[in-house]
């Protein structure tokens, strides 16, 4: 939250030069607050785990926020009941006619099929198309930014040779950006992927900016100038969530290689090093307070006009 100071105050540009939200007296005496409304379209098959980890980085803020589940109507769960889905989330046709001061849109384990082969884009893709008019702020994951990138900007997604993954060093490349505020340097952050996109053709559009990046991951955190944030990484994900996949892949035959720089001494028998949970935190804060909540309109009606 801002630190509230009087207008005049000589300190004010000092602390706002150095990246700290501050708030003059005349802001704080004229802002109107209300909850935020968060929507949340989960791709991934395992539902709960997903809903668990980005319910735990969001409640992570002093803001209030209601949040809802959103599934695509075109594709039937085959991990996750029908009863369950009832019950939790609703269908596009169900919101298509509210607005959201911010969305998240997942990954989805879909990286080696085309976009278009994907038995949910075209919903997917109206669904996107929509955000730009009924939600403030959009924020996409994994799987979820390479589609937004590629639907919104015709950025495409490279095949990997093998799969990245494991928890990489990052570089801050935007000093004042506020989506980044409090963020060390550098940073760590999990990936989990098999596919990639370029930095060459995002620095082509004018309208996007990569705000970080890592020599081993490639391109991290991108922003467009409509206030859409890509991740191509997993703050969200657990201590333990890169070991499930890599046990799970294992006994699938898939043969996998262990997770870079993740367990102690790079020995899966060992526990996973922890290195990435304070810039988790950071990120999810920031991307509510500053992306959403202090700039998306009291009246939600405003939102897209």
């Amino acid at each position: 939250m801002p630190v509230k100071i009087p207008d005049d105050l000589p300190a004010a540009s000092i602390l706002e030069s150095e990246n700290i939200f501050v708030m003059t007296q005349h802001r704080a005496d004229t802002q109107d607050i209300r909850p935020l409304d968060i929507l949340i379209l989960n791709l991934m098959p395992t539902k709960v785990e997903t809903e668990t980890q980005l319910l735990r980085c969001l409640s992570n803020s002093p803001l209030q926020t209601n949040v809802e589940f959103l599934k695509t109507a075109t594709h039937e769960s085959k991990n996750t009941s029908a009863a369950y889905l009832d019950r939790f989330y609703r269908t596009f046709d169900e919101i298509r006619d509210r607005k959201y001061d911010g969305m998240i849109i997942t990954g989805a384990p879909l990286e080696n099929i085309s976009f278009e082969d994907v038995d949910y884009w075209d919903e997917l893709c109206v669904i996107m198309n929509w955000t730009r008019t009924n939600v403030y702020s959009t924020l996409y994951i994994c799987w979820g930014a390479m589609a937004g990138l590629y639907h919104q900007y015709g950025i495409p997604k490279y095949p990997l040779d093998s799969k990245i993954s494991g928890i990489f060093e990052h570089r801050a490349l935007v000093r004042d950006e506020p989506l980044l505020r409090g963020f060390d340097d550098r940073f760590f952050m999990p990936h989990s992927r098999h596919t990639t996109v370029k930095a060459s053709d995002i620095e082509r559009n004018p309208h996007l900016h990569i705000l970080a990046s890592s020599k081993e991951a490639g391109v991290a955190i991108v922003q467009s100038e409509k206030n859409e944030v890509f991740i191509t990484g997993h703050f969200e994900y657990d201590a333990d969530t890169l070991a499930y996949e890599y046990e799970r892949d294992a006994k699938a035959g898939m043969n996998p290689h262990v997770p870079d720089h993740y367990f102690e001494d790079d020995d899966p028998r060992k526990d996973p090093v922890v290195r990435w949970r304070g810039h988790a935190t950071l990120f999810f804060t920031n991307w509510l307070n500053y992306c959403v909540y202090q700039l998306t309109p009291y009246n939600m009606d405003e939102i897209g006009r």
